[in-house]
């Protein structure tokens, strides 16, 4: 899939307008001659993927191939591409540290699998790589997207009659310029470390603030933490909704948009995922999902009397 999105494959079909032959392929894509035998064994594999499907041509038999539904999602000028989040996930920095598990289990000297492969924490990685601190932080961006995407469209009752909200780790404010537009009554602001939000111009529905939601969060009728409390153990989790606690005041709202392992599980695909992401969130932090017995208390742990759970298909 790396290799496809590198090649640039989805882009090359999308851009041909219609199902192309591997002789077509070959010709849009720099491969060397001695390889190019090769090229279908990459897409059949893809195909059964359901990455691309294939089609013969009636006449002659000839094989034709097309995008799929998963693949117009790499095609890397699409509104809600996640070519950059899957680039992410398959980079090596991020797909080393799963060969240090068995490491990790039993040595108590790196607090992380990500730590016994790179030599740093996560967060230290991205801020002393700026290079892999934007990799990560335009993978970052597209997932807010399509996140904000299925916000806005499905669940915009969330986010009705707020006044003013504040998006915890919101990054470059992809998230919050999508609420700003689909609610222009909203007022947003970005909490987000200096590094992040240095330069970014505000607006006068949208603000950056370089911050430490671990000190304080602003106050708002609304904090929003989208992928935030998975990043973190339970203490920390736990520090952060206390923050949010206070900004909110009375009457607020915080509104998590995070995994909750068991919900849908009746669809395997879905907690399949669930059960990956929580693997992941134990590689690279130490960290995990929860299921909802565990937000349930994380959430009461932190000063709340309730909360309402809206399960999304595929977020």
């Amino acid at each position: 899939l790396k290799c496809a999105i590198q090649l640039g494959i989805p882009d090359i079909l999308h851009k041909h307008g219609h199902p192309m032959t591997l002789s077509q392929l070959l010709q849009s894509i720099p491969i060397n001659k001695a390889k190019s035998q090769c090229l279908h064994r990459l897409m059949r594999v893809l195909v059964n993927s359901n990455f691309f499907i294939e089609e013969k041509n009636s006449s002659n038999q000839e094989v034709h191939y097309w995008l799929t539904p998963a693949s117009r999602l790499l095609l890397k000028g699409a509104p809600l591409t996640v070519a950059p989040l899957v680039q992410v996930i398959l980079d090596p920095t991020f797909t080393n540290p799963w060969h240090h598990m068995s490491e990790w289990f039993t040595h108590e000297h790196h607090a992380t699998q990500f730590e016994a492969a790179n030599g740093c924490t996560f967060w230290e990685k991205l801020a002393n790589e700026p290079s892999m601190g934007r990799f990560f932080d335009e993978a970052m961006s597209c997932d807010a997207r399509l996140v904000a995407h299925v916000l806005t469209k499905d669940y915009k009752h969330v986010i009705g009659g707020i006044r003013t909200l504040v998006d915890v780790g919101g990054g470059d404010g992809t998230m919050a310029k999508a609420i700003v537009e689909a609610v222009p009554t909203i007022k947003c602001t970005v909490i987000d470390l200096p590094h992040v939000v240095a330069g970014l111009e505000s607006t006068d529905s949208l603000s950056y603030i370089g911050g430490d939601m671990f000190r304080s969060i602003p106050s708002a009728d609304a904090v929003l933490l989208k992928s935030i409390i998975h990043d973190w153990n339970d203490e920390e989790g736990l520090k952060i909704l206390k923050r949010c606690k206070d900004a909110v005041g009375i009457g607020g709202k915080v509104i998590i948009i995070d995994v909750v392992v068991g919900v849908n599980q009746d669809v395997d695909e879905v907690l399949e995922d669930q059960l990956h992401f929580d693997m992941a969130m134990m590689c690279y932090f130490n960290a995990k999902e929860r299921t909802e017995k565990e937000w349930a208390k994380l959430i009461s742990d932190a000063g709340f009397t309730g909360y309402n759970l809206s399960p999304a298909f595929g977020v």
